[in-house]
C-alpha cells in the first residue's frame, strides 16, 4: 500500500516538471537539426557550386572540411562557454551567428568566401550543439521522459545527415546550390523565437570570467592539425610519407599531449579529466569516435556511386537516402525501450553489429549492383543499428554527470563523432584512392586495348567502385573495433539508466 508520504513526493516531483518541456524539445530539436543538416546538405551541391565559383577539383572538398574541422575542434570550448555564460544565451547567439554565416555563404562570389562562411558555420555549430544537448539534459528529469527525449535527439543526430542529402538534392535541382546555405536562415529564425519564449536559462552557478585559453588553443590546434594531416595523406600527390603529412601529424600529437598535460594543472580546465574516469562514459566516447569515422564516409561514397556511376539526378540520389533516416528514427524508438529493459551494455553492441553487417553488404557493390538489391537492404539494417547506438551512447555519456559539467560532457559526445568523421573521411578516401589506382594498374593492358571510350570508361568505373568497396570494408573494421570496445568498456545495465536527478548530482 502506498504511503501518503510517497504520494506527496510523487506529486511534488510532477509539479517540478517544466510544463513547456515538450515544446522545449521541439525548439532544441530544430536547432540541432540545422547543425546536422549542414554536415551533408552541400554534398550533392558540390559540382554546381564548384562550377559557379570556379573551384578546382583539389579544393572542392573544403566545402565539407571547412565546416567539420572547426566544428569538431572547437566543441570542447563551446561546451565550456555554454556552461559559464548560460546555455540558452549561447544557443540564441549561435543561432544568429549561424544564420549570418549561412547568408554569407549563400552570397559567395569566390571560393574562399564560401569556405570562410562554412568555417564560421562550424564555429557557431560548436557552441550551439553542446548548448542544445545540455538544455535537453536539464529540462527532462523523469527517466522515461528523458529516454524518449534522447530518442528524438538521437534520431535527429543520425537521420539529419540523410535528410540533408535529400534537401540538398531538391534545392540544387529545383532552386540553386546557394539555397543549401540560405535555407538555414528561416530555420534559425524559428528556433530563435522559440528559444526566447520557451527555454529556461541554465548555467554553471560557479561561473566566472576565467577560461582555459591555453587549453583551448592546444586542443583546437592539435585536432585541426590531426584532421589536416589525414587530409594531406589522402592527397595522391602527397601521401603518408610526405613532409607536410608527417609534420602535421607529429605536431598534432605534441599539441594534444600538451593539452592533456595542461588539463592536469589548470584551475579551470577546458576538459575536466574526471569526466573520462567513468568506464561507461569513456566507452561511449570511443564508440562515438569509431562510428563517426566509419559512418561519415558511407554518405560520401554512396553519393559518388549513385551520381557518378549510376547517373542519379540530385533529387533521386537524395531520395535514395530517405530509408536511412526512417531506419534511424525506428531504431531510436526501439532502442529507447530496450535500454530501459535490458540496458545499454547490450543495446550498443547489437546496434554496432547491425551497422557492421550493413557495411559488409555494401562492400559487395559492383557495376551490376542495384539499389533495391544491395543498397536499400544494407542501409536499412545499418540505419536501425545506428538508431540504437546514437540514443544509447548519448544517454550513457551523460550518466551521473554534474550539472556544472553537462556542457563539456555533451560536447565530448559531439566532438568524438565530428573528429572521427573528419579523420575517417580522410583515411577512407586514402584507402579508396589507393585501391582504385591499384585496380587501374592491374588492368592497364585492358584499358589500353579498350575498343572504345565506353569500354575504357567501364573499366575506370569498375576501378572506382572497387575503391568504394574497399572503403566499406575498412568502415566495417572500424565498426568491429567499436563493438569490441563497447563489450569491454560499457557495462551499464537497465538499473544504471539515468534516474531522476542523476544528472543534477
Amino acid at each position: 500500500m502506498t504511503s501518503p508520504t510517497t504520494n506527496l513526493q510523487k506529486q511534488e516531483a510532477v509539479s517540478d516538471l517544466d510544463p513547456k518541456r515538450w515544446l522545449a524539445l521541439v525548439v532544441i530539436a530544430l536547432a540541432q537539426l540545422m547543425v546536422v543538416l549542414d554536415a551533408t546538405i552541400v554534398n550533392i551541391a558540390l559540382p554546381e557550386a564548384a562550377t559557379a565559383l570556379q573551384i578546382t577539383d583539389a579544393n572542392r572538398q573544403w566545402m565539407v572540411t571547412a565546416y567539420a574541422l572547426p566544428f569538431g575542434a572547437l566543441l570542447l570550448l563551446g561546451g565550456r562557454i555554454a556552461d559559464y555564460l548560460g546555455r540558452k544565451r549561447v544557443l540564441m547567439i549561435s543561432l544568429v551567428g549561424f544564420a549570418a554565416a549561412s547568408a554569407l555563404g549563400g552570397a559567395a562570389q569566390v571560393g574562399w568566401m564560401l569556405f570562410a562562411a562554412r568555417a564560421l558555420q562550424g564555429v557557431f555549430a560548436a557552441m550551439l550543439a553542446p548548448a542544445a544537448l545540455s538544455l535537453l539534459t536539464v529540462t527532462f528529469r523523469e527517466p522515461k521522459e528523458r529516454a524518449r527525449a534522447f530518442a528524438v535527439f538521437g534520431a535527429i543526430a543520425g537521420g539529419g545527415a540523410a535528410i540533408g542529402l535529400l534537401l540538398g538534392g531538391l534545392l540544387t535541382e529545383y532552386a540553386s546550390w546557394r539555397w543549401c546555405l540560405l535555407v538555414n536562415i528561416p530555420i534559425a529564425a524559428l528556433a530563435f523565437v522559440g528559444a526566447a519564449s520557451i527555454l529556461h536559462e541554465s548555467r554553471n552557478e560557479a561561473r566566472g570570467t576565467h577560461y582555459d585559453v591555453p587549453g583551448a588553443v592546444l586542443a583546437t590546434s592539435g585536432l585541426a592539425l590531426l584532421v589536416w594531416g589525414f587530409t594531406r595523406a589522402a592527397n595522391p600527390d602527397l601521401g603518408w610519407t610526405a613532409p607536410q603529412t608527417l609534420i602535421s601529424l607529429g605536431a598534432a600529437v605534441l599539441l594534444l599531449a600538451g593539452f592533456v598535460w595542461r588539463e592536469t594543472i589548470s584551475e579551470a580546465p577546458l576538459l575536466p579529466l574526471r569526466i573520462l574516469k567513468d568506464r561507461n562514459r569513456a566507452g561511449a566516447y570511443v564508440v562515438g569516435l569509431l562510428v563517426g569515422a566509419g559512418l561519415f564516409a558511407v554518405f560520401l561514397f554512396l553519393t559518388y556511386f549513385l551520381q557518378i556511376v549510376q547517373h542519379y539526378s540530385p533529387v533521386r540520389a537524395g531520395v535514395a537516402f530517405l530509408p536511412f533516416s526512417a531506419g534511424i528514427i525506428v531504431g531510436a524508438g526501439i532502442g529507447s525501450q530496450l535500454v530501459l529493459k535490458i540496458g545499454p551494455r547490450l543495446v550498443v553492441p547489437i546496434g554496432l553489429v547491425m551497422g557492421l553487417a550493413g557495411l559488409l553488404w555494401l562492400s559487395r557493390l559492383n557495376l551490376a549492383s542495384t539499389y533495391a538489391g544491395t543498397i536499400l537492404p544494407a542501409i536499412t539494417v545499418m540505419s536501425i543499428g545506428m538508431g540504437f547506438i546514437f540514443m544509447s551512447t548519448t544517454n550513457v555519456a551523460l550518466v551521473g554527470v554534474s550539472k556544472d559539467d553537462a556542457g563539456v560532457a555533451s560536447a565530448m559526445v559531439n566532438t568524438t563523432q565530428q573528429v572521427g568523421g573528419s579523420l575517417g573521411t580522410a583515411l577512407l578516401s586514402t584507402f579508396a584512392l589507393t585501391a582504385t589506382t591499384s585496380y587501374i594498374a592491374g588492368h592497364a593492358a585492358e584499358l589500353q586495348a579498350a575498343p572504345s571510350k565506353a569500354a575504357a570508361g567501364a573499366i575506370q568505373a569498375a576501378a572506382a567502385v572497387h575503391g568504394y568497396s574497399v572503403a566499406f570494408v575498412c568502415s566495417a573494421v572500424l565498426f568491429g573495433l567499436a563493438t569490441v570496445a563497447s563489450l569491454l568498456m560499457i557495462n551499464a545495465g537497465k538499473a544504471d539508466v539515468p534516474a531522476e536527478g542523476a544528472i543534477m548530482a
